[in-house]
């Protein structure tokens, strides 16, 4: 998963894939929409390096928080969205992870007031930045997502870990919530290594929010609306939007590694 999602606010003007070792390649898209490609080696020309290099151009137009155009009756938590969007956004709303103590809901009830309630959009921001305040960003290279009550307890994680507390968080109190693979830029200094994440493949999460949609938090940088992130992928569960997976023929000795670098430059 490579090939950003074009949509009104990110448009692509052209991209390419190049594999090394050549592969029979096919794509498709999964039951989330996003754009996959199989790629397929021949075993009669074995390799002992694997590259992938994808190359796009894009346009990108994030929407200015202060746009963000929630229908009235969503404006303050707790709100109920539109009874005939509520089988969609089910499989969103629904907790995936566990908290036999309640320890991540308890967390999240702590951003509202006393009788319950909260401007919806400030209790987000404010779960935004405190994960992006109180949190120790650690970059970890196992596989997969560590449990959302083991990045609350630990109070450290990698971006991916700090998205699923998040939606984990916000599907607490009720809201539907999706992962989000992807890159991060800096638009002003073009260099995705100044914000925490960049220079690699980058994870966020979005919330529903009638009239305005699916808006985007980056709780690894405290980023809202877009602002700096270029989507790839969309799914229910972190699992779901790996970037890059698969399988090899060769001997059970051989050294594994990989490296994975994002770079971005400006357009004319």
């Amino acid at each position: 998963m490579f090939r950003p999602r074009d949509s009104h606010d990110l448009r692509l003007l052209d991209t390419t894939l190049s594999i090394t070792p050549t592969a029979s390649i096919r794509w498709l898209h999964d039951v989330f929409g996003n754009s996959v490609v199989i790629a397929r080696f021949s075993e009669d020309h074995p390799a002992n390096t694997l590259v992938f290099e994808s190359v796009f151009r894009a346009r990108h137009y994030p929407v200015p928080v202060a746009r963000l155009n929630l229908d009235p009756g969503i404006r303050r938590y707790p709100f109920n969205s539109p009874a005939s969007e509520a089988p969609d956004l089910a499989p969103y709303s629904a907790r995936q992870y566990p908290d036999p103590d309640g320890a991540v809901r308890s967390w999240a009830r702590g951003f509202l007031s006393s009788d319950g309630t909260a401007d919806t959009l400030g209790l987000l921001n404010a779960m935004n930045q405190a994960i992006n305040r109180d949190f120790l960003y650690v970059r970890r290279p196992e596989d997969g997502t560590q449990p959302p009550v083991l990045t609350l307890t630990s109070r450290s994680g990698t971006c991916r870990d700090y998205a699923l507390l998040m939606m984990e968080a916000v599907r607490s109190l009720g809201l539907a919530a999706r992962f989000v693979s992807g890159y991060l830029y800096d638009e002003t200094r073009l260099d995705a290594s100044m914000l925490v994440g960049g220079g690699e493949t980058h994870a966020w999460l979005q919330v529903y929010l009638p009239g305005a949609g699916w808006v985007e938090f980056d709780p690894t940088n405290a980023l809202t609306a877009g602002r700096n992130l270029i989507r790839v992928a969309v799914a229910r569960d972190p699992s779901q939007a790996i970037p890059l997976s698969g399988t090899f023929v060769g001997s059970d000795d051989d050294a594994i590694s990989m490296h994975v670098s994002v770079s971005v430059s400006a357009g004319s």
